[in-house]
């Protein structure tokens, strides 16, 4: 089975090629880049020579598009060859807007049509887009790659929950693509209108936006709540396109595209981290052309892999263990105890009375504060037992006695895209520094 995949070497001499090729194209027309890399020796005669180019960070192309408006220097080509307009969500820094020539645009739909035949889609196969189009980038990648790839879209814009569900029901659908809490609460609604999803005919739930695809608990729930299908997950940024996809053989592990993207992942020190340890995810685009990142700061915590390549699939991609396992800026500190949102839901996952939770920290005092609020599903015969276990649960976690409180039915917010279940108080915005500074050569 190897045999089919590109070998390390393979993978290697390609990804050289298209960094020389990114490099001839941008350095003559690119500002941003041409002014980052002046005084730079950008001649690689290997992909360690790569390793001498500074970090890109979200805060530096914040301020090249404050600096040149509306859509900054990051453009390798004029803005009249641009066909494609997103912007990023801005829940850490203000929103990016991203640009894309048609070339750059399929660049990316190839790499989201790859994660649907990993994902078992075939043409013919009928996928349900579960959101309202805006901005973001993500949905309308797959809605073209769908498209291109000869499935029949379903777009549930300006439906809610119920109308949502009536077209997957009425439509046949057979995949279906949203967050993994949103899968949650169409499942929710479904069991309050008395729809019995073992009658829905889909069989894959694409997953992104979330680290809740590559969570075990998550996993089993959104399978348990739609019986017959199959969890698929993959990650990606407006900034970036679609970066990594689900292992076929791992569920839980996430392969980087390594055709579209150079990855690196770094400690805080700034070295490359061993198979086995955290680090951030460092990414350059490849074919993205128009509006490209070159060695970008994703803020995304990853572990490689221990196993050498190749993975029990056959791909030498770059392997993620636990998929995203959180981001740098999420993490808090709770009296000298590190504590990532994923690791709490992995945690929550395994109470299947938990119908929805939300966290706030206070951070006003000298030892920040934790309180847990719990909606518990309208069946629980004992709440009290519950929270007891939760409460124990937690302790031995991460050897903190969290507050619980139950919260009434239907009163904790339920979500279409991103779910945003932790309230942090007190607490100025800042993006972790887990990398050291960049450097400038300018």
């Amino acid at each position: 089975m190897a045999s089919e995949f590109p070998t390390r070497p393979a993978i290697a001499a390609q990804q050289l090629a298209q960094l020389r090729r990114l490099l001839a194209a941008i350095l003559p027309a690119n500002r941003f880049y041409r002014q980052r890399f002046s005084g730079l020796d950008t001649h690689l005669s290997s992909l360690d020579d790569f390793c001498r180019f500074p970090f890109t960070t979200k805060e530096e192309l914040s301020a090249d598009q404050r600096a040149f408006p509306p859509y900054g220097s990051n453009l390798t080509y004029p803005v009249a060859s641009c066909t494609r307009f997103h912007q990023t969500s801005g829940t850490t820094s203000s929103p990016l807007r991203w640009l894309d020539t048609p070339e750059s645009w399929q660049s990316m739909v190839e790499s989201w049509k790859k994660i649907y035949r990993l994902a078992g889609v075939r043409p013919g196969g009928r996928i349900y887009f579960a959101f309202s189009f805006g901005p973001f980038l993500g949905f309308w990648l797959a809605f073209d790659a769908a498209q291109q790839l000869g499935c029949l879209c379903l777009p549930g814009g300006g439906l809610g929950s119920a109308g949502r569900l009536k077209a997957i029901i009425d439509n046949s659908a057979t995949v279906l693509c949203c967050t993994p809490s949103y899968a949650v609460r169409l499942a929710e609604v479904a069991a309050a209108g008395n729809l019995d999803l073992r009658s829905s005919s889909v069989r894959s739930i694409i997953v992104a936006g979330e680290p809740g695809g590559s969570i075990p608990a998550t996993r089993r729930r959104l399978e348990q709540l739609w019986p017959g299908a199959r969890v698929f997950d993959h990650h990606g940024m407006t900034e970036t396109g679609p970066i990594s996809h689900q292992c076929p053989a791992q569920p839980g592990v996430l392969h980087v595209i390594e055709s579209a993207y150079f990855p690196e992942v770094f400690d805080p020190g700034g070295n490359p981290v061993p198979p086995g340890e955290m680090g951030e995810l460092v990414v350059t685009t490849l074919d993205r052309l128009a509006s490209p990142l070159l060695r970008y700061r994703t803020g995304d915590l990853v572990r490689v892999a221990a196993s050498a390549p190749p993975c029990v699939c056959g791909c030498h991609d770059l392997a993620l263990a636990g998929g995203i396992l959180g981001r740098a800026d999420d993490m808090l500190i709770v009296r000298g105890v590190n504590i990532y949102p994923s690791a709490v839901e992995d945690l929550l996952g395994g109470f299947a009375e938990i119908v929805e939770y939300q966290v706030k920290v206070d951070q006003s005092a000298s030892l920040p504060e934790l309180t847990l609020r719990l909606e518990l599903s309208a069946g629980c015969a004992d709440p009290k037992a519950v929270l007891q276990r939760v409460q124990a649960s937690l302790h031995a976690a991460f050897n903190l006695r969290v507050p619980i409180k139950l919260a009434p039915a239907g009163t904790l917010p339920r979500f279409e895209m991103k779910a945003s279940r932790w309230l942090v108080a007190n607490r100025p915005h800042r993006c972790a520094n887990l990398l050291p500074p960049t450097p400038s050569h300018s």
